[in-house]
């Protein structure tokens, strides 16, 4: 079992920590996660979100152990800042066309996609008008995860009856990280060399526990007994149920903790927290 997040010595918050970092425009996701992996000399690491070459900003990278979390960020919603580039002088009732693709939309993943093209929904839940000049708009967008902001901004631009497309691309959050503390690949670097030299404090500023992955999500607290169980593939009891965070939807995701804040597992919620027997979170990731 692992020991409480603030205990954890270097090697362990490398095995089992997040980056936020900032991706920089030219390499795809894929790649950056790949130099992240080797610099800090684990067996693998992933990013949170497929981001294409040319998009920046917000990419959380799961170090070691911590890959096995990569599903909860199909849980958050996302949110971006995008240039919408028209094909033509912007119509005066553009604030009012834009408004009109708040809510759930229709989308169909473009050719390039690695997802199947059939048609989904996906709902925007902010969308603002932040600055036009000439053909360019400045948009913020609050989506849901798997939301293609390129088809959005071409969708946009038939609706204004211009043309449109998608210019610059930053993603500014994804839950529940966003770019208030951004990390680059050279303040990683840093940080990994002079944790080399016996300077941990960088490197603890930049890796934080896998844990902070989690923070969006609802909170069961587990008895050690119980982790113990969940560990050799146990589900989750209602004896073994400590507390749980108030208002849980039913089959919500959720992450359950030992009481000194270790992650034990990811599973669904199928029982009641506050029963005296029976089947509570049933198990989809241990993590321990």
């Amino acid at each position: 079992m692992r020991g409480p997040p603030a205990e954890r010595d270097v090697d362990e918050l490398l095995d089992f920590g997040v980056v936020n970092l900032d991706k920089p425009p030219g390499p795809s996701a894929h790649q950056v996660s790949g130099w992240v992996r080797d610099l800090a000399g684990v067996e693998q690491a992933a990013h949170a979100g497929t981001l294409d070459p040319k998009v920046t900003g917000c990419l959380p990278t799961l170090l070691g152990d911590a890959t096995r979390l990569a599903q909860v960020f199909l849980e958050g919603t996302k949110e971006y800042v995008a240039v919408l580039e028209l094909h033509g002088p912007a119509p005066a009732d553009l604030d009012r066309v834009v408004s009109e693709f708040e809510g759930e939309l229709y989308q169909k993943p473009p050719r390039k996609s690695a997802v199947s093209r059939r048609l989904r929904t996906r709902t925007i839940y902010g969308l603002d008008v932040l600055e036009v000049k000439d053909r360019k708009v400045l948009l913020r967008i609050d989506c849901e995860s798997g939301t293609y902001i390129r088809k959005l901004c071409h969708d946009i631009g038939l609706a204004l009856g211009t043309g449109g497309h998608m210019g610059h691309l930053r993603r500014t959050r994804t839950d529940p990280f966003d770019d208030s503390n951004l990390v680059n690949l050279h303040t990683f670097t840093d940080a990994l060399a002079f944790a080399e030299e016996g300077d941990e404090a960088l490197l603890r500023e930049v890796v934080a526990p896998a844990e902070r992955s989690l923070a969006h999500l609802p909170r069961v607290t587990i008895a050690p007994s119980a982790a113990e169980q969940v560990a050799h593939g146990a589900q989750v009891y209602a004896p073994g149920v400590i507390n749980a965070d108030e208002g849980i939807d039913r089959d919500a995701l959720v992450a359950c903790y030992t009481p000194d804040d270790a992650v034990v597992c990811l599973g669904r919620l199928v029982g009641d927290a506050d029963a005296e027997r029976g089947e509570v979170v049933r198990l989809e990731r241990v993590l321990v």
